[in-house]
């Protein structure tokens, strides 16, 4: 259980240094830039001390779903981005196969 609460935390703090991206300006404005850059090292870390008990493929796949859905989401919220029935269609079908896989993963 451990190791999921870990790469559910490395979900999360991907969710941050993509959003983070945004707020860099290009890694021209230093604050954002450190926020973001110590976000992936963390998320990255957290997502390594995961892999060594999840299976791998699970691992990353749930990672990134976490990180696209967290980040579509507040794309729309924060940036006006679109939030068409499409999109939010498919957001759904990301965060059916998060649960498929957590549902069929031995550990």
């Amino acid at each position: 259980m451990q190791a999921w609460i870990m790469l559910g935390a490395a979900g999360l703090l991907e969710i941050v240094w993509a959003i983070g991206l945004k707020y860099t300006d290009g890694f021209t404005k230093t604050v954002p830039s450190i926020i973001t850059i110590s976000a992936m090292a963390a998320s990255i870390w957290l997502l390594a001390q995961a892999a060594r008990t999840l299976p791998i493929g699970t691992a990353y796949a749930v990672w990134t779903g976490i990180g696209a859905v967290g980040a579509a989401l507040l794309g729309m919220m924060l940036f006006s981005e679109s939030a068409n029935a499409v999109r939010l269609g498919c957001i759904a079908l990301i965060v059916a196969g998060i649960v498929g896989l957590k549902v069929s993963s031995p550990s």
